[in-house]
């Protein structure tokens, strides 16, 4: 079902939008608050969702937290569109258009799936600032990168998955078996290595190629944990967008851990499954997004690639869940400061 137009209005000192909790109910954001005129310019933000859309809990919502935050210091009209389950590059061309010709400016394209429709649509709008998460193929002048060092956070997480694991198996579960996705897997396994040279690594994707359905099956990605656990895997990742909800669910009732990707996920995970969410890689689309917007606004934006990763605060781990990670954060800093040293070479492949 391809869904409507969502348009949110947020006012001088608005209230913070509320996110959707579920992964297909009403996306619409709240207004409120003073009205006053004049405390802050206006700024017309577009922002096209990948697939899942907010209330993934993961990829979108971090990204729409990334203008939450520049409330603060700007009023905003934001304009969110969602993706459709199987669309064509013309739809997301036709989505893009859209968002430039109705004057938002800057407009956000999350995912690289809209590298096609991007470097299609920024050419003929070039006073609209361009921003694309994930990918670094489309150039132009009015085109930003926002690229991250995922391999980085994978790689510290899977020293606590190798850490914690009692079986001597871990798992990880791929949405789709694209390069970006490789890199999550890269550095998890190269991780858990150094952390455990001996610990077993089982590694499953949900779809491959050009089917993307791997990003918002929370069904399959259950049946592949469950999979996992009864395989002898006691800690799996993920980096499945939408689907990995499955893998919580999974943790849950199994009893056993998982490991959460891009937002903190233990936050906004059910009751029963946060005893099992060890942590979360996190990878601060929030951050790249917030930046994105203030520097339009100021005029400092720059074309090209923009990296985001350790060293910077673009990637990190989560520590939320204090009871599961106790212990393993004393290895998981030496390997960070030695990957931000240089003395430790992530692999992205």
């Amino acid at each position: 079902m391809r869904r409507g137009l969502k348009t949110t209005l947020v006012m001088l000192t608005g209230a913070a939008l509320t996110l959707s909790a579920g992964a297909c109910g009403g996306k619409k954001a709240t207004t409120g608050g003073d009205s006053g005129e004049g405390a802050k310019k206006t700024v017309k933000v577009g922002l096209a969702y990948d697939i899942g859309g907010r209330g993934d809990k993961s990829f979108n919502d971090a990204a729409f937290a990334g203008l939450d935050r520049v409330k603060q210091n700007l009023n905003l009209e934001i304009k969110d569109i969602e993706a459709t389950k199987n669309e064509t590059d013309n739809d997301k061309i036709q989505r893009l258009d859209l968002l430039a010709k109705s004057g938002y400016n800057p407009v956000i394209a999350v995912g690289f799936a809209y590298a096609g429709a991007l470097g299609k649509v920024a050419p003929k709008h070039p006073n609209t600032k361009f921003g694309i998460v994930d990918d670094g193929s489309v150039e132009g002048p009015n085109v930003t990168n926002l690229l991250f060092a995922e391999e980085q956070g994978s790689y510290l997480v899977g020293a606590a998955a190798a850490q914690k694991s009692e079986s001597g198996k871990i798992g990880f579960i791929g949405g789709v078996d694209t390069p970006l996705i490789k890199k999550f897997e890269a550095g998890y396994v190269a991780g858990a290595k150094k952390a455990k040279p001996d610990i077993k690594i089982d590694v499953k994707y949900i779809s491959r190629g050009t089917d993307f359905s791997g990003f918002t099956d929370p069904a399959k990605g259950k049946t592949i944990a469950q999979g996992q656990y009864d395989g002898g895997a006691d800690v799996i990742y993920h980096a499945a967008g939408l689907s990995g909800l499955g893998l919580f669910q999974a943790a849950a009732a199994e009893k056993k851990f998982a490991i959460g990707v891009d937002s903190d996920q233990y936050q906004n995970a059910e009751a029963d499954q946060k005893p099992y969410i060890i942590t979360s890689m996190l990878k601060r689309v929030d951050t790249a997004v917030y930046n994105f917007v203030e520097d339009t606004n100021k005029g400092t934006v720059k074309a090209g690639p923009v990296i985001f990763d350790l060293k910077n605060q673009g990637i990190d781990y989560s520590k939320a869940n204090t009871e599961a990670i106790a212990g393993l954060q004393a290895k998981m800093d030496e390997y960070k400061q030695e990957i931000i040293d240089g003395k430790i070479t992530v692999p992205t492949k």
